[in-house]
């Protein structure tokens, strides 16, 4: 105990020593028993690890789940500049931030889908946080790109699918290519998808997801950089050291460099030792390095981000969803230069190993489905080099035409219209049509033998075939024997009714119209108007320079409309007054008197004055201006005979209404042929704008062709611009043929082109086809269209209320589109049945029968007086008894 005692105490430094060794003999300890149960801290690193990747999952997932998605869709004139598409890609970079503090980084991003799925030829939409929707919605693009909010895509399962992701390979530093605007830059993903099928299932779609690099591995990767290229730069210097070295070694060991030695030591005098030695080498400095060289375009943090880019194709055929990835890879070779977009995976042979396979396809479902950005690699760009998916396609992209833009032409549907034949880009021919309701005119302009008669005699035959009725005026009549073989089926004889006037034959057949009958109810002052409109029109009359005329005229066709009502409610319609009367009433005394006081009652008090105060003091040669043309129409025994009866069959409202297939073949071009054609145009404008007694959805849909416009406009300019303009209210629609839209009256013209469903040319002169190029901003050019061989048309045309094209389509040739529904052998059958049907009867009995028709109306005028008992009308059924069809 005194030993103890005696023993001195620890120091304060001796007791600190302890504390430290004791320290540091439990950390040993510690370290052995780790080292001894490694696994307990792998266990537990592992279970912290998986604890806090749930967590993140999480709360990606849930973040995820409040996204939003906006379809941009382009007009075909969006034309964006480089700055546009930078600040559009600004508004991206800021948008992926838009979302709550406590949100995974991964999950912090926005997504560019370009998806091509039958629907369109490359739909383009935007995915991103909902708190950045009001952002987003907003683009620079202006009135040029339309944004609307979309919906999630459910897409069905293919049999066949593959996936890719890519990744920026090559120099890190180093941007991608910059790919100018014109051509799009998107221009070859839209070819890798332009022969997509949809009935095939096939899809395709391209995932680019952006958002801000990180700062803290940004600057990791700048140190990294930098401590690499000062490596770099002293590895050259010490290998250009070692180069200088070498070489100075080899100069003084060689012969010429000994004896200039030599030489140089005689001449001071020195001894050989003297100038001996080796020079003295430098070695190279390393260079400074360049922070800017050597980072490249990750030198600045301005408009940096990071992006994940993938790709996925599936198809319900084998083969063909591989194959689109192969082209789309292709197309994104595009953007490759010093960096370049490589799919991420390793080849073994036949095999890939990627996005497809263990481990890495969880992965990429997981990202793909909840739009997640958590790339393998940096995958660092500025935004200058996304310009070209930064945007939808422009002006400078060639879009292909799908399924979807035209349908496919089925025969026999009603709702279909054919257009053409349409070349895919994988060579297949497609029938193609547009909607019949949304093509309410059509104009086809092109050199004789282009094709465009061809064209419509198609369209009109696909028609009459699915139940529609037409009207086919076909002045040179080449049409009617061009389209019998494949009209002549049985359950279409009884709609064809044909109107000839060529008196082709030694025994030709004429059908027979009265403008002025009343036996088919028409309102007298609707055909007086017509009537007196088509003589103004062909004869060039107007209020200024032939007033006289038309007034003669007009009071003339108003007896005479009611002389015919008077002879239609007496029930005598064969006692009706023809056009050919006109004369009688002008220059007859007893035939005028008789007809004024038969139809006293139904004149009012201004017309019976004018029969009774002006017209009396009328010379005889005033009369004349009007007798001409009814003389030149009363000289030619064909027009005589179709005007002269007084019960014509001729009815285009009943044709309009029953679904009637007529063909009208005026006879020629001549002055008599022009005022054929001018009162039977203006007659169809008549019939159709009776229409309006008739509600509009009970009106059936019904066709009127015109071959050879500028023989037929010649007849009738106004008339035929009015029905540009007024006819699709009453469901009558349009289609128009000319050679050249130059000769058309500026009327007819103007109506055309502003209310053109449809716009087609064939090839032709440079100048011909200028106004119709001209319309489509000169593309394609004049030259281009005035190259296409024959049959070739540009056609621009509307469906679903956009404008499709032009696009270049083959003109449908009847002998190869309809070669199974041609009857050659039943055309005899079907003339038989279309004259049948327009009760025509030889030329010669209805010439004879139409010199005895003034007898008969004076004699129905001297029995009949206004006090007389007035028979009731004839109905509407002993009415269509006697009109065709």
């Amino acid at each position: 105990m005194d030993a103890a005692a005696a023993a001195p105490p620890l120091t304060g430094q001796a007791f600190g020593a302890a504390e430290v060794i004791g320290v540091f003999a439990a950390l040993v300890h510690a370290a052995g028993w780790l080292y001894a149960h490694w696994w307990v801290l792998a266990l537990a690193l592992t279970v912290v690890w998986a604890g806090g990747e749930w967590a993140v999952r999480c709360l990606a997932a849930r973040a995820s789940a409040q996204r939003m998605a906006l379809e941009l869709v382009a007009s075909r004139h969006f034309d964006p500049g480089l700055e546009e598409i930078f600040r559009r890609g600004v508004q991206l970079a800021r948008a992926s931030t838009s979302m709550p503090w406590w949100v995974p980084r991964r999950a912090k991003c926005v997504q560019v889908r370009l998806r091509a799925d039958g629907s369109r030829a490359l739909r383009y939409r935007i995915e991103g946080p909902a708190g950045g929707e009001r952002l987003l919605s907003i683009t620079p693009f202006g009135p040029d790109v339309t944004v609307t909010r979309a919906g999630r895509i459910a897409d069905t399962p293919r049999v066949h699918t593959v996936r890719a992701e890519f990744v920026l390979r090559g120099k890190p530093t180093a941007p991608l290519r910059d790919v100018p605007l014109a051509p799009d830059p998107l221009q070859p993903l839209v070819d890798a998808v332009a022969d997509l099928r949809a009935e095939l299932g096939d899809l395709a779609e391209i995932r680019l997801a952006i958002q801000r690099a990180p700062k803290w591995v940004l600057r990791a990767r700048r140190v990294q950089l930098m401590a690499a290229a000062r490596r770099r730069e002293r590895r050259e210097a010490q290998r250009a050291a070692r180069w200088i070295r070498q070489d100075a070694g080899r100069i003084e060991d060689s012969l010429p460099w000994q004896l200039q030695q030599l030489l140089t030591s005689n001449k001071t005098g020195t001894g050989s030792g003297a100038g001996g030695g080796r020079r003295l080498v430098m070695p190279p400095v390393p260079r400074r390095v360049d922070p800017v060289e050597a980072l490249g375009k990750l030198a600045e943090d301005d408009h940096l981000v990071r992006v994940q880019l993938l790709v996925m194709c599936a198809s319900n055929t084998e083969g063909r969803a591989q194959a689109r990835l192969a082209q789309l890879q292709a197309g994104l070779d595009v953007f490759g230069g010093r960096s370049r977009w490589a799919m991420r995976g390793w080849r073994v042979g036949p095999w890939r190993i990627g996005a497809d396979r263990w481990p890495t396809r969880r992965g990429f479902e997981r990202r793909w489905h909840l739009g997640h950005c958590q790339p393998p690699r940096p995958n660092w760009t500025r935004l200058e080099e996304l310009t070209g998916l930064l945007k939808p396609p422009t002006v400078h992209c060639r879009l292909p035409v799908l399924a979807a833009d035209l349908p496919t032409f089925t025969f026999g549907d009603p709702a279909l219209l054919l257009q053409g034949i349409h070349h895919g880009p994988d060579g297949r021919r497609r029938l193609v049509a547009t909607w019949a309701g949304e093509t309410l005119f059509e104009v086809g302009v092109g050199k004789a033998g282009g094709g465009k008669t061809e064209r419509a005699l198609a369209q009109a035959i696909g028609w009459a075939h699915a139940g529609g009725g037409l009207v086919f005026v076909d002045p040179h009549r080449d049409s009617w024997p061009r389209a019998a073989p494949f009209l002549a089926h049985e359950h279409l004889m009884h709609r064809i009714a044909l109107i000839d006037l060529n008196a082709l034959g030694p025994d030709p057949r004429i059908s027979s119209w009265n403008p002025l009958g009343m036996h088919y109810g028409q309102h007298p002052h609707e055909v007086v108007e017509a009537v007196a409109d088509a003589f103004a029109s062909v004869l060039a009359w107007d209020d200024a320079n032939a007033p006289r005329a038309l007034t003669i005229l007009t009071a003339a066709l108003t007896v005479l409309t009611a002389v015919n009502e008077t002879a239609c409610r007496a029930g005598r319609p064969a006692d009706q007054a023809t056009l050919f009367h006109i004369r009688a009433l002008l220059t007859e005394t007893a035939f005028r008197h008789a007809a004024l006081a038969a139809v006293a009652d139904r004149l009012d008090a201004e017309t019976r004055a004018w029969w009774t105060t002006v017209f009396p003091s009328l010379a005889p040669d005033a009369f004349a201006v009007v007798l001409n043309p009814i003389a030149r129409l009363a000289a030619n025994p064909v027009t005589r005979a179709f005007l002269g009866q007084a019960e014509g069959v001729y009815n285009i409202r009943t044709a309009m209404d029953t679904h009637m297939i007529v063909w009208i073949c005026p006879g020629g071009n001549g002055p008599t042929d022009r005022l054929i054609t001018a009162l039977l145009a203006r007659d169809l404008l008549r019939a159709a704008r009776s229409r309006r007694d008739t509600p509009e959805q009970r009106r059936v849909p019904f066709r009127t062709y015109f071959d050879e416009l500028i023989t037929l406009t010649g007849a009738a300019p106004e008339t035929i611009a009015s029905m540009f303009e007024d006819l699709r209210k009453y469901r009558c629609h349009v289609h128009g043929m000319t050679q050249l839209l130059s000769r058309l009256p500026a009327p007819v013209r103007q109506s055309l082109l502003q209310n053109a469903s449809t716009l087609a040319t064939t090839a032709g002169s440079v100048s011909a086809v200028a106004p119709v190029t001209a319309e489509w901003g000169d593309t394609p050019s004049a030259a281009r269209v005035a190259t296409m061989n024959r049959y070739e048309h540009y056609v621009s045309l509307t469906v679903r209320g956009h404008r499709i094209g032009p696009v270049q389509l083959r003109g449908p040739h009847l002998d190869d589109v309809y070669a199974d529904h041609a009857r050659p052998r039943q055309v005899p059958a079907l003339e038989h049945a279309a004259h049948a049907n327009a009760d025509a009867h030889p030329l010669t009995h209805l010439t004879h029968r139409a010199a005895g028709q003034l007898a008969r109306v004076t004699a129905f005028l001297t029995t009949h007086t206004p006090t007389g008992t007035r028979t009731r009308p004839a109905g509407p059924a002993a009415r269509r008894d006697t009109e065709f069809g």
